[in-house]
């Protein structure tokens, strides 16, 4: 694990850490650890104060990418496996989302992503090795992404080979769910427009019912998510010939 990675693992596991601890845990110069945290400042997955590395509260996109951090990192790390240089894939809003993001410009080259999240354009917008194709329609301000008649209406020009979305919540009868109507509509539409639907989340969104259907189990070809997935979940989406990846 990379010592950025340590340091938010470190934070969102006490909640609030001081510099000197972090200096002595990870065996590097408070100087060096003071640079860290201004970078992972810099990218919403902390605050600093007075000496302290705090974790972030809320409920914004960069708020919760500090929340199963490295769990949500590891997930991104297997999707971006089904990515190949020259692909063009679409991506919807979410945490473990933005992190595919950053991996495929990370790793990748000329992979043109279409999304209607702001929040990820705005979160690559430092790599140059990959293109955003960014959909209009009513925004969204608290998830950042664009929803509505003209997202569909863009979504319908292009046909991909995989979409990659978050989820909310999960129902055992229902299925995956989110939290508003409009983007969970805005998903779905992305979905017709896709050879495969695979779902990114981090296992407690099993254990969590939301608001709006997003997809039933017949729907999806394939989850990646942890080892804490629940057995029973698990064998459940097993069952409805769903490809389970666990990291």
């Amino acid at each position: 694990m990379k010592r950025l990675d340590k340091i938010v693992d470190l934070v969102s596991k006490y909640q609030k850490i001081d510099v000197n601890t972090l200096s002595e845990t990870l065996g590097v110069s408070k100087v060096t650890i003071r640079k860290d945290l201004d970078k992972l400042e810099n990218k919403g997955l902390l605050h600093r104060e007075h000496g302290f590395a705090v974790l972030n509260s809320g409920d914004n996109l960069n708020v919760r990418l500090s929340f199963h951090y490295n769990i949500k990192k590891r997930i991104a790390q297997k999707a971006v496996e089904l990515i190949h240089d020259n692909d063009t894939i679409m991506i919807e809003s979410g945490s473990t989302c933005a992190l595919l993001a950053e991996q495929i410009c990370q790793t990748r080259r000329n992979v043109k992503i279409i999304t209607n999240s702001y929040f990820i354009a705005n979160f690559i917008k430092q790599y140059d090795n990959c293109q955003i194709l960014l959909l209009g329609g009513d925004y969204q301000t608290d998830s950042e992404v664009t929803v509505g008649p003209l997202l569909k209406e863009m979504i319908s020009y292009f046909h991909v080979d995989r979409v990659f979305v978050g989820t909310d919540g999960f129902d055992i009868k229902s299925g995956f769910m989110g939290k508003n109507m409009m983007r969970s509509e805005g998903v779905r539409c992305m979905a017709d427009h896709s050879e495969e639907l695979i779902i990114l989340t981090d296992s407690s969104k099993f254990s969590k019912h939301s608001l709006v259907h997003q997809f039933s189990l017949e729907r999806v070809n394939r989850v990646i998510t942890d080892n804490n997935i629940d057995t029973n979940i698990a064998n459940l989406l097993l069952s409805n010939n769903i490809i389970l990846e666990r990291v």
